[in-house]
């Protein structure tokens, strides 16, 4: 999902390769149909939400979507999209907005001001975002000097699984994630090989199997995440994220940075300046708050409207103040 150079990435990052597919999008309308949006844009009639592939994306986006329909009257059409074609959305007017964005400078900066003009940061959305590799504590409990990188570059055995040959296994989620993973392993000399779950759901089924087993793990992982109240896990030292150290992919020779997650707006949207808008704009909530709404969905079994709607009954406290006046 998540990084800074030309990824992300979720999770921060996508592979370049699905901005082709930008507009064959999966399309889940909430209210409204393709009639709906008129060329020109979509103002109130409908806001075009871009959803990325993981359940805290997904939390945003459901309570947005509940508020702006139930609240404000105004539809959404929710568009099933990777995070770089979400930008290609943007650009060709077939999107209004991505409500959670992991970085992405090299994106802003062909899309953004300095570059095509069509898009525009819409503003913090309040989540504070980490990726990183993370380790069960009971492991660290048993290996203390897996805290840090070194630790773990002295104790690859320990992830060795059939999948993984005579490697540690290195545990990834989708690999349309665009991570810098691979770029550490080869800085730092690990010995390790990166293995897919396919999904977030299906890497975080593997995690709970394991840490339930209390068997060993290393993975690719993210906050804000739902997992983390179940599972008490480690987020593993590297050295710290500084400018230029993620340049070149295939040598990495830092951590991930820590990201103030934000909105991405297509201009034209801004432009209008319209309730929607302003909503979205308003909108700001904690991490704390979107794992409450995406443990409803993936942990409770709620449909994401049901966990949207809980959510805003019990803390109508914290959106009425998203509400623009006269909305």
């Amino acid at each position: 999902m998540h990084k800074p150079f030309t990824r992300f990435a979720k999770p921060a990052l996508l592979k370049g390769a699905a901005v082709a597919a930008g507009l064959a999008l999966a399309t889940t309308s909430c209210a409204a149909t393709s009639d709906d949006v008129s060329s020109g844009g979509s103002g109130d009639e409908t806001v075009r939400m871009a959803v990325n592939g993981w359940v805290g994306y997904e939390a945003s986006a459901a309570v947005l979507t509940h508020l702006l329909e139930n609240e404000m009257g105004v539809d959404v059409e929710q568009k099933q999209i990777d995070e770089q074609p979400s930008w290609q959305g943007l650009n060709d007017d077939d999107l209004d907005v991505i409500v959670e964005n992991w970085g992405h400078e090299d994106l802003m900066k062909q899309y953004g001001p300095e570059g095509n003009g069509t898009v525009v940061d819409g503003g913090s959305t309040g989540n504070v975002g980490t990726l990183g590799w993370y380790l069960p504590q009971y492991l660290v409990d048993e290996h203390p000097e897996l805290k840090t990188w070194k630790g773990v570059k002295e104790n690859t055995d320990l992830f060795k699984t059939p999948e993984s040959g005579d490697k540690g296994e290195f545990l990834a989620a989708d690999p349309a994630f665009v991570t810098q993973d691979q770029g550490m392993i080869n800085h730092f000399d690990m010995d390790l090989k990166i293995v897919h779950a396919g999904s977030e759901a299906a890497q975080i089924s593997e995690m709970r199997k394991r840490y339930e087993n209390e068997e060993p793990y290393l993975a690719y992982f993210y906050e804000p995440q739902w997992l983390h109240n179940h599972l008490d896990m480690v987020h593993v030292e590297f050295p710290e994220y500084t400018e230029g150290c993620a340049e070149n992919e295939d040598d990495v020779s830092c951590g991930y940075p820590e990201y103030d997650l934000n909105k991405i707006f297509r201009k034209g949207f801004a432009e209008e300046d319209s309730p929607a808008y302003r909503m979205l704009k308003n909108w700001n909530w904690s991490n704390a708050d979107q794992d409450k709404v995406a443990t409803m969905i993936a942990d409770k079994g709620m449909s994401a409207e049901e966990a949207a709607k809980s959510w805003a009954e019990d803390n109508k406290d914290v959106w009425q103040e998203w509400i623009p006046e006269n909305a």
